[in-house]
């Protein structure tokens, strides 16, 4: 079979992975519809979708991402997903203007897809992207080709705690949904070194990552209430025995790279004292404070319930000064 062959897929085709078979069908726009069909004994929230993306590409995030193909796909080209994040979490601090010839660092880029959402949503500016994994660059790079983002470039990490050499200053670095799955000892390491590489005046969004001692743990193990309060080995035993989102054989290194453990801003602030001057930045005026941030970043979905616990958090606010939202969405000024 010659390489032509290989970029033109047939009206039907199977990709078969461990984990998942999908089903590609192409449609007479020029689309393709994806079924996911999951191996017993596994489980994906989205099983299907339809995508503008090429075949080369449809392939390779599935050899890559296998069970999570359809999620992966709509980070990207769904506005509701990783876009509608970023709009939030980033633009409610500082306007798309301020980031005009920027330098901005997308650390943990995983496959690129909030990448390119910045590269969609900022003015012209340089994006590095760096990720652990070759695989998921290898996406990262063919999603960049595909858009034709010559702004854009991914580089690996050499390992888990360090960072590639010579990545020079930042004027901007964004953590997307990334703080969380970091061991322990990584993240102090980690975390900081990316803040040495923001200059003076620059801002660090830390963004989609779990509170730590929410009630409930919707990140992992997809709402199991209270193990956000258990010591590790209890919460390993109820996510084992409790969660269809975790498998038997999973160990608690693995879930606490799933990012089971979210963060706090009192465990991120006092990581970047030690290496600069940290500012908790407030959201614009027209925003609101961080509680109406996360409030505004919900879907309609249980909108009772979310306006219910929105107005718990303001009542707790004001009441003892304490300003708790179930997810993080910081930006944090480098002062010195």
């Amino acid at each position: 079979m010659g390489m032509d062959s290989l970029q033109i897929p047939p009206p039907v085709a199977i990709l078969n992975g461990q984990s998942s078979t999908a089903r590609v069908e192409e449609l007479d726009d020029g689309r393709r519809r994806i079924t996911l069909i999951p191996r017993p004994g596994f489980y994906v929230r989205r099983t299907t979708c339809v995508t503008a993306y090429p075949w080369p590409l449809i392939r390779e995030i599935h050899q890559t991402k296998d069970l999570f193909l359809c999620d992966e796909i709509m980070r990207e080209e769904d506005p509701r997903y990783v876009e509608r994040s970023l709009r939030h979490e980033v633009l409610a601090y500082l306007p798309p203007a301020a980031f005009a010839g920027a330098r901005i660092l997308d650390f943990g880029c995983g496959s690129g897809a909030s990448t390119m959402v910045l590269g969609r949503l900022l003015p012209p500016c340089e994006i590095v992207g760096i990720e652990l994994d070759e695989k998921l660059l290898g996406v990262a790079r063919l999603r960049a080709k595909h858009f034709g983002r010559n702004n854009v470039r991914f580089l690996r990490s050499p390992s888990g705690d360090s960072l590639p050499s010579n990545l020079g200053v930042f004027d901007y670095a964004i953590f997307s949904a990334v703080f969380e799955h970091l061991l322990p000892h990584e993240r102090p390491q980690l975390l900081g070194q990316v803040w040495n590489l923001v200059k003076k005046g620059g801002v660090l969004f830390l963004n989609q990552t779990p509170y730590r001692y929410s009630p409930v743990e919707v990140h992992t193990t997809g709402g199991l209430p209270l193990i956000n309060y258990l010591p590790d080995r209890l919460a390993l035993f109820a996510a084992r025995h409790f969660s269809a989102h975790v498998q038997a054989h999973e160990n608690w290194e693995t879930l606490l790279r799933r990012g089971i453990r979210g963060g706090t801003i009192a465990e991120i602030l006092d990581i970047l004292k030690a290496r600069g001057t940290p500012v908790l930045l407030e959201p614009a005026p027209e925003v609101g404070d961080r509680i109406d941030l996360w409030f505004a970043t919900l879907s309609p979905r249980y909108g009772a319930l979310k306006k219910s616990l929105w107005l718990a958090m303001k009542a707790l606010k004001a009441a003892a000064g304490v300003e708790l939202t179930p997810t993080l969405m910081l930006a944090i000024r480098k002062e010195s």
